[in-house]
């Protein structure tokens, strides 16, 4: 949940400010206090910022922002890659040239081609494992469009053991099935088991044993055959896995890159399920450490089922490494993604320390939000302990009523406090006492006016409405550009509250002076 500074740095970036821009696309290049890291999010930040002539900016897409996110920016990403390639910048040169070489020649410049060319000459010169891989397929004569993006080599060209050339998959099982397949997929999967029985047979007779195998023989699966034994792991029981094909399969689709096989790899490995409940199947010995590395693989590809495994993993008793506040990183990064009881567990640990953490049940309310919206009927009972919905505001109605166009332009501020009032059922002295700029906390209004007056209570009202959430944004803007404290422009409350009265005589003016 981003705080109040990154609130203000979003609304700044939204509105067109360049810093803000570049400092927004840093916070989710490197994560923030309360932004997860987001590289798709922080190119898009960065590059409106080099829009503007930030230098930082292309240079921090240059050196940090990889192939596989920039890809699906093309072709607006091209002009910052080259000017950081031309600063001397040898990552952005790797990137420009699987960018650019990647695709049909048709696409680009020649004088770009060549220079990208250069770029990834110069990138294997000074090290760059990736680079120097390309580079070879690109000498076999294998165009790089070709090269799988699923699995990249991180030892150097010379340390590699070289990959058989008889094993080719495609030579295995013709085109013309995996297109069959993947019709028969779309309509029957057990008509789909039957007839991708045989052609497996023939797959995995062919194929690595599991995992490390492939690893040792460097075997690159394409992409159907990764598809192919992705789905019948999955389709497959595994009370029916007696020559241990099925995990066969497994074991080859995660190492091949399919998040979903990585997930049931890594589960299979600990031993239990997604809700870290411990189950009979698996691994003889559990294995947390080959769990924990595929289930990482699974969650960097975008799987929340994979944090959350392993937030369970790390608060199990019998895992050596334990660790309470590892276990809560992942499982905010789950709830981040949307996983529902991640969001649940994470609003309810939030608030059971709101006695430590004041602050604590602000955080609370977010996560049981978010879990509320998608349907958990716990989180919206334990929301109704952390923000109790308000009364309606009756000291107000009458005076709502009453508000003209000439009473609204002579005091905005004051007739923006009533709207609040009304709008979120505020008592008179939170109406007119209350900080808003620093009571809106995007999801949730916090109203304590305690340090003005003492018999108050700290409370939290939810937005739960657009027409909330822009009239706050409204008001807050409001008061964005003037001083509302004490000693401001609006005077201590006595002051406020006897403009109440001499703003509006005839409606009940005398009581509400009254303190």
């Amino acid at each position: 949940m981003a705080n109040r500074e990154e609130l203000g740095i979003i609304r700044g970036a939204r509105a067109g400010d360049a810093d803000c821009q570049l400092a927004l696309g840093k916070l989710y290049l490197f994560g923030g206090a309360g932004l997860p890291r987001n590289m798709p999010t922080a190119l898009h930040w960065l590059g409106r910022a080099a829009q503007q002539e930030r230098e930082e900016a292309w240079r921090l897409i240059g050196s940090h922002i990889p192939f596989e996110t920039a890809r699906n920016c093309l072709p607006d990403v091209l002009p910052w890659y080259e000017r950081a390639y031309d600063a001397g910048i040898k990552q952005a040169g790797l990137v420009l040239a699987q960018l650019v070489l990647q695709q049909p020649a048709a696409n680009e410049s020649s004088a770009l081609r060549h220079k990208a060319q250069q770029a990834l000459e110069a990138a294997a010169r000074a090290g760059l494992p990736e680079a120097q891989w390309l580079l070879a397929h690109q000498a076999d004569g294998r165009p790089l469009n070709s090269v799988a993006p699923v699995q990249r080599h991180t030892r150097p060209l010379a340390a590699r053991r070289p990959s058989p050339p008889a094993w080719r998959a495609d030579n295995i099982i013709p085109a013309e099935d995996y297109a069959r397949l993947d019709q028969l997929w779309r309509q029957d999967h057990m008509l789909f088991l039957a007839q991708a029985m045989p052609l497996l047979q023939r797959l995995l007779a062919a194929a690595p044993a599991d995992a490390e195998a492939a690893r040792a023989c460097d075997w690159l699966p394409g992409p159907p055959q990764v598809l192919l034994l992705a789905r019948y792991a999955e389709l497959l029981p595994s009370t029916d896995d007696d020559d241990g094909s099925r995990h066969q399969c497994c074991e080859l689709a995660a190492y091949g890159g399919d998040r979903n096989a990585q997930l049931a790899l890594g589960l299979w490995f600990a031993r239990m399920d997604g809700e870290g409940r411990r189950q009979s199947s698996g691994i003889a010995a559990v294995n947390f450490k080959r769990a924990i590395r595929w289930l990482t693989l699974a969650g960097e590809q975008g799987l929340a089922d994979a944090w959350f495994a392993l937030s369970r993993i790390y608060l199990k008793p019998e895992f050596s490494q334990r660790c309470v506040a590892e276990a809560q990183s992942y499982l905010e990064r789950a709830a981040e993604m949307g996983h529902v009881a991640a969001q649940l567990e994470c609003g309810m640990y939030a608030w059971r320390n709101r006695r430590t953490d004041e602050h604590s049940d602000v955080r609370a309310a977010y996560w049981l939000q978010k879990a509320a919206a998608q349907g958990c009927a716990e989180a919206e009972t334990a929301l109704a302990r952390v923000a109790a919905t308000p009364k309606e505001a009756g000291w107000v109605a009458s005076i709502v009523t009453c508000l003209t166009r000439e009473l609204l332009e002579s005091q905005p501020l004051l007739a923006a406090r009533l709207e609040l009032a009304a709008l979120f059922g505020l008592s008179r002295a939170e109406a007119l006492l209350l900080d808003v700029t620093a009571a809106d906390q995007g999801h949730c209004l916090v109203v304590d006016i305690r340090a003005s007056y003492g018999r108050s209570k700290r409370r939290l009202v939810l937005l739960r409405t657009a027409r909330e959430r822009q009239a706050l944004d409204r008001i807050v803007r409001l008061f964005e550009s003037i001083d509302s404290g004490p000693d401001g422009l609006e005077g201590n409350y006595r002051q406020r509250l006897y403009r109440l009265k001499t703003w509006l005589p005839h409606v009940g003016g005398d009581d509400l002076l009254a303190a």
